[in-house]
């Protein structure tokens, strides 16, 4: 019998939690309080699943696998919790944009998931809008989680090289995040006259502070990421969008404020990316 804990019933943990929850029925969602969730699927919003939550403080029973999928700012209060809730051989899989968090959890099978789970969380209710997806680096235990997880909706994808999969994400999140956030509106806004430009320009900073930090991509990347925005229904936010218009803290850490401090590592000329994290920052004060 395999114990699963998901910490965090947002849009990411919630969906994974969809998703093996008719498999593993020794599956726990955790969240700050005890509380029902409903669950429906953007192209079959008349079908809803029903998923219990129960509070962290509550939580008290050491699992096999845990799934961390608070954002950034909640991590710290999830870590001082986490000895209830692991043991020596527990695998962990932190779940959320951004990186640079990986070092702050002290566990020998501790992994960054890079997650392609895209979806809003409104009170109670998630949508899911696209994608099942969770890279993690090739080894021994993500084997393992991939060979358990084979027959349900959650898409475990290993690689040999997740430093790669983890910037990739991070330029598709950089220029689409920082452009809701700061216009606070959802994917249409790229129909707004300069907003492509400003996203190219962002993401052209971005490949070169992945190249200082020994990361390349080919020379298509730039455009291959735009496509996947064109690809984003108008009406579907990002989850910096959804947490600026409910007053929520930012995940700029792991993603625009870790960019801007490698960029200044390598004392590489940012002027766009040193124009929009400020602004960004100052949502925070």
């Amino acid at each position: 019998m395999t114990k699963i804990a998901i910490i965090g019933p947002g849009a990411v943990g919630g969906t994974i939690a969809h998703d093996l929850l008719p498999t593993f029925t020794h599956l726990t969602l955790v969240g700050r309080q005890s509380q029902t969730i409903t669950y429906t699927e953007s192209t079959a919003p008349n079908t809803e699943t029903i998923i219990n939550v129960t509070a962290i403080d509550e939580f008290k029973d050491p699992v096999d696998i845990l799934f961390i999928a608070v954002k950034i700012p909640q991590l710290d209060a999830v870590i001082q919790k986490s000895p209830n809730f692991i043991h020596e051989d527990t695998i962990i899989i932190l779940a959320q944009n951004g990186t640079g968090q990986l070092s702050r959890i002290p566990h020998k099978h501790v992994f960054q998931a890079v997650v392609y789970i895209s979806g809003q969380k409104r009170q109670q209710h998630i949508t899911h809008f696209r994608d099942h997806q969770l890279i993690l680096q090739n080894s021994p235990s993500t084997q393992q989680l991939q060979q358990l997880f084979s027959n349900t909706q959650l898409d475990i994808t290993l690689v040999e090289d997740i430093d790669q999969s983890i910037w990739y994400k991070l330029l598709v999140n950089l220029a689409i995040n920082t452009v809701t956030a700061l216009s606070r509106q959802t994917a249409q806004v790229l129909k707004v006259e300069g907003i492509q430009t400003l996203c190219e320009r962002l993401l052209q900073e971005g490949v070169k502070i992945a190249q200082a930090e020994g990361v390349i991509f080919h020379q298509d990347v730039i455009s291959e990421i735009m496509t996947i925005y064109q690809g984003y229904p108008d009406h579907m936010g990002t989850s910096m969008y959804y947490d600026i218009i409910e007053g929520k803290p930012l995940e700029i850490a792991g993603i625009q404020g870790f960019l801007y401090q490698v960029a200044r590592k390598h004392q590489l000329a940012t002027p766009t990316l040193d124009t929009v994290y400020p602004l960004l920052s100052a949502q925070q004060q």
